[in-house]
């Protein structure tokens, strides 16, 4: 009896048959142009967000970046580019923001968008522990653009990496491409396989497949509709965070961002000098990690 798409891929026969697969790709599309993004007045948003709502002088972050996203979706998106700031100092390493993330794009076993980086630092008695969230960097110079063999991800003209779920083959050479673990693969898995639940006869006894309906959920990645029910993209496919594109068409700031409980993330359009990931982006205490690739990182720390 054949293998289903599941169990091909979590066999690895996909990763095994990845390089044959990429080659064969590689002469068919390496002369295509690659997804074009619409630019221009066609991308230009005017919404209808916090409009009743009184802006004051010493107001909660969150509503300030709130206001200075539906500024920055009036422009071309062309003349947008995203930033996110992160505070580790007000990190307190609950990991809503990865929770948040996970139910938001609707993430299986596995993948993980924005893990949360435990360190502990000093010797007892005095010992400290540091956390560092690690969203997609959205780079630059991303190194899993050129690696793409069909070229399955790009840069947008935002400064967010996309992946073309439709496009990708999983051969996950982004994944080894990216020097900040940033992407991880979707194998197919499902919280609830292989669970105990009460058969007919009254015995628990294993399943096969989901029967969790928050996992036959729709994912709206990339706002388009994404069903993993029949194993069809993404699983399969590389993925990671998008910064919640998503929910920016619509007016609202990333998961992430409106989980933080200590508001230690920040989030809004770096061409903005007057917005506040602006402000913070060039306080002395910012760094950027493995700087020193000339990946140029749009995730800005401060420790």
């Amino acid at each position: 009896m054949g293998m289903n798409r599941r169990e091909v891929i979590k066999a690895g026969v996909l990763v095994g048959g990845g390089v044959v697969v990429a080659g064969a790709a590689v002469l068919k599309d390496r002369l295509a142009t690659g997804s074009t993004d619409p630019v221009g007045k066609e991308t230009v948003r005017s919404l209808p967000v916090l409009k009743s709502v009184p802006q004051q002088r010493e107001e909660d972050p969150l509503l300030r970046m709130q206001r200075e996203l539906v500024h920055a979706m009036a422009k071309p998106v062309e003349q947008r580019r995203w930033m996110m700031v992160i505070d580790t100092r007000k990190c307190v390493g609950c990991h809503a923001c990865t929770i948040a993330c996970v139910a938001e794009n609707k993430l299986p076993p596995g993948v993980v968008y924005r893990p949360v980086i435990t360190e502990e630092m000093g010797e007892f008695p005095n010992v400290q522990l540091r956390f560092t969230p690690r969203p997609c960097m959205q780079c630059d110079k991303p190194p899993c653009v050129p690696v793409c063999p069909v070229k399955a991800t790009w840069k947008r003209p935002d400064g967010v990496v996309a992946i073309d779920y439709d496009q990708c083959i999983g051969c996950g050479y982004c994944v080894t491409a990216c020097p900040y673990n940033a992407r991880t693969r979707d194998l197919g898995e499902y919280y609830t396989h292989d669970a105990a639940v009460g058969a007919p006869d009254g015995e628990d006894r294993p399943v096969q497949g989901p029967h969790n309906s928050w996992e036959d959920q729709t994912s709206h990645e990339y706002a388009k509709g994404w069903s993993r029910k029949n194993h069809d993209s993404p699983t399969g496919n590389a993925r990671k965070c998008h910064f919640c594109l998503h929910r920016l068409e619509v007016g609202q700031l990333p998961a992430c961002v409106t989980t933080c409980i200590g508001r230690a993330t920040y989030f809004g359009d770096a061409n903005d000098p007057e917005s506040l990931v602006s402000e913070m982006a060039i306080k002395p205490n910012s760094m950027r990690l493995l700087d020193h690739l000339g990946t140029k990182p749009s995730v800005v720390y401060l420790i």
